[in-house]
């Protein structure tokens, strides 16, 4: 699937939620089938600086597709984290850096969000973007 079809199924799955309460457990949901970071790459540099919780994310490319796989010490930002590498993980590095975020304002969830948590959500993204860059320099 594309980027945009990836976004576009979230965007669907979102809207048949009544309220918040029932995202957030979506969401919770979510993390607990986010591909796990091997410990060996839980290192201080696959930290995301500007995250209230520890997140760990690594990258590697395979057959021209970048693979993310990450990890949180919170359930909600480990949630937050698996629903960025649904649509981030197993895509070309050009799509990854050509492809838009407005996914992440139509589902709500930024304003939904406290003001540290969106800080991590703006760094989670901003470092899938960077591995992005990392990577196409490779190919």
């Amino acid at each position: 699937m594309t980027i945009k079809e990836i976004q576009e199924e979230i965007i669907d799955e979102f809207s048949m939620f009544d309220d918040w309460m029932e995202r957030y457990e979506y969401i919770i949901e979510l993390g607990k089938s986010l591909p796990i970071i091997n410990e060996e790459h839980k290192l201080e540099e696959n930290l995301i600086k500007g995250c209230q919780s520890k997140v760990w994310l690594y990258s590697e490319l395979e057959n021209d597709i970048i693979k993310f796989s990450a990890d949180s010490d919170a359930i909600l930002t480990k949630g937050i984290v698996a629903l960025l590498l649904r649509v981030y993980s197993n895509q070309k590095p050009g799509d990854i850096l050509t492809a838009n975020i407005d996914f992440i304002d139509e589902i709500g969830l930024k304003e939904h969000l406290s003001p540290t948590r969106a800080n991590g959500l703006v760094s989670m993204i901003k470092h899938i973007k960077m591995y992005a860059i990392a990577q196409q320099t490779k190919l």
